[in-house]
C-alpha cells in the first residue's frame, strides 16, 4: 500500500464525532414540520373569523344611509377657545338623584328639570319633588323611552307656566304647583305631510301667543341619535304653534339635527342650533325676512346642542362633543365617507360607540353678533361631562346634561 492509498484509507476509517452541528437538519426538519402546522392553524382561525365578518360587510344592511357633506377645518382652540379648566370649578348637585337633566328653567330660586326616566322635577333649595311624568312606565330602558316619554327642552311662558318638549309625546303646558300638564301638540300629529318624531327644544314669545319648537328628525327617535348624527340627514325642522288657533306650521327644513332654539330680542327671528353642521342657523320666523334663513356663527369649535340666553346680551351655547384642533375628531374625518359609517354601524352598536366619543365638556358665551366672548372648559369631563345646556341664573350657570347623573352650578363670579 502506498503512501496516498493509507491516507485515503485512514479518512474513511475515521470515527463520527457527533456534535451539535451534525444534529441540525434533524431539528431543522422538525422545526420546519412546526411552522407548517402552525401557519396552517393561523390560517384556519383567521378563515374562521375573516369569512363571517366578510359576510357581515357584503350582506348585512347598514341601519343607516350616510349623507357625503363637508365640514370646514375646525378653528383652532387658541384665543377665545383655548383650553382652560373654568369647569372644573362647578359643583355637582343631587349626585345619582337626577339622571340627564337635559334642560333647566327657574321661576324664581326653584328649579325645574326633565329628566331621563321621563319625570319633570321640582327643585326647591336641597329638596327634589316629582312634578309628573308626561307618559307611562315603566320608564329607564332604551325600549321604555317611547312609550314613557322624555322630557327635553323647558321654558316658562309668560303667565308662569312650564312649557315642555317631549322626545316622544309632543309639547305639553304643564302647571308647575300642581303639575297638572295639558297636550298642546302630540307627536302622532301629522305636519307638512310628515309625523313628528324627535321634539328637542322650544322657546314661547313673550306674549305668550306662539311656541317655536325644533323636531331633529322624522326618520329618527332619540334614542337613535348617534344614528342621525352619523347619517346626516337633513329634515329637521322648526315649527310654530299659535296657542290661540292651536295651528302648527312648518317654518323651516331640511336642516341636519335641527336641536336648540332660542328667540332673538326683536322676536323675529330664532336661533337654531344644526349640530351635526357645528353651526348656529338664524330663522326668520316674522317681518320682511319671514320664511328666510342665514347662519349666525359658522364652523364652530364643537357640536352645538341648547341655546340660551346669557345676561351680558349674548348667549350660552353648550358643546355636546367637540372637534379638537389640534387633535382628531372622528366625525370631521367621516364626514365625507359615507362608505366606513355604513360599515361601523354594521359592526358595532350605538352603545359601544359612544364610548368613542371624547368626554370633553365646553361650554361657549357668543355676543349678540355670533363672535366668541368666553369658553369654559373641562378637557376630560372630570365634573362637568356630556353638558346639554347652560342655563343663567341668579349669578350662576346651571350646567344640564343629556346623560350625567346630576346638575351642575358654576359660581360666574369666580371664573
Amino acid at each position: 500500500m502506498n503512501e496516498s492509498d493509507g491516507l485515503r484509507f485512514r479518512r474513511l476509517n475515521r470515527p463520527q464525532i457527533i456534535t451539535d452541528e451534525s444534529q441540525e437538519p434533524q431539528y431543522k426538519g422538525s422545526s420546519t414540520y412546526s411552522g407548517k402546522v402552525f401557519r396552517v392553524t393561523l390560517l384556519t382561525l383567521a378563515s374562521l373569523v375573516l369569512f363571517p365578518l366578510l359576510g357581515v360587510i357584503l350582506f348585512l344592511e347598514s341601519p343607516i344611509q350616510p349623507d357625503a357633506f363637508s365640514l370646514n377645518e375646525p378653528p383652532l382652540m387658541s384665543d377665545c377657545f383655548e383650553p382652560n379648566f373654568k369647569l372644573r370649578q362647578a359643583e355637582r348637585l343631587f349626585e345619582g338623584q337626577l339622571v340627564g337633566p337635559e334642560s333647566i328653567a327657574n321661576i324664581g330660586d326653584v328649579l325645574y328639570t326633565g329628566t331621563a326616566d321621563g319625570k319633570i322635577v321640582k327643585i326647591e333649595g336641597k329638596h327634589i319633588h316629582v312634578l309628573t311624568t308626561l307618559g307611562q312606565p315603566p320608564c329607564g330602558s332604551r325600549e321604555d323611552e317611547p312609550t314613557c316619554g322624555r322630557p327635553l327642552g323647558i321654558r316658562v311662558g309668560p303667565n308662569g307656566t312650564l312649557f315642555v318638549a317631549d322626545a316622544y309625546l309632543g309639547l305639553f303646558e304643564v302647571n308647575p304647583v300642581t303639575g297638572e300638564a295639558n297636550t298642546l301638540v302630540s307627536t302622532g300629529q301629522v305636519v307638512g305631510g310628515r309625523r313628528l318624531a324627535f321634539v328637542n327644544d322650544l322657546d314661547v314669545t313673550q306674549d305668550g301667543r306662539k311656541v317655536y319648537f325644533t323636531d331633529s328628525s322624522s326618520r329618527w327617535q332619540r334614542r337613535d341619535f348617534l344614528h342621525l348624527i352619523m347619517e346626516a340627514t337633513a329634515d329637521g325642522r322648526v315649527l310654530e304653534y299659535d296657542t290661540v288657533t292651536g295651528e302648527v306650521s312648518v317654518l323651516m327644513d331640511g336642516l341636519r339635527f335641527a336641536n336648540g332654539i332660542q328667540l332673538c330680542p326683536d322676536e323675529e327671528s330664532v336661533l337654531v342650533a344644526e349640530t351635526t353642521m357645528a353651526r348656529i342657523r338664524r330663522v326668520h320666523v316674522s317681518g320682511l325676512n319671514k320664511g328666510g334663513m342665514d347662519t349666525f356663527v359658522d364652523n364652530l369649535p364643537g357640536f352645538p346642542d341648547n341655546i340660551r340666553r346669557s345676561s351680558s346680551g349674548g348667549y350660552w351655547v353648550a358643546m355636546s362633543a367637540v372637534r379638537p384642533n389640534p387633535g382628531f375628531s372622528m366625525l370631521d374625518f367621516l364626514s365625507q365617507k359615507p362608505w366606513i359609517k355604513k360599515l361601523i354601524f354594521k359592526l358595532f352598536s350605538q352603545e359601544v360607540m359612544l364610548k368613542f366619543v371624547p368626554r370633553y365638556s365646553l361650554v361657549l358665551e357668543l355676543r349678540e353678533n355670533g363672535s366668541c366672548k368666553r369658553s369654559f372648559h373641562d378637557p376630560h369631563g372630570m365634573v362637568a361631562a356630556y353638558v346639554s345646556e347652560a342655563h343663567e341664573h341668579d349669578g350662576h350657570l346651571y350646567l344640564g346634561s343629556f346623560r350625567s347623573p346630576y346638575l351642575c352650578k358654576l359660581d360666574l363670579s369666580q371664573v
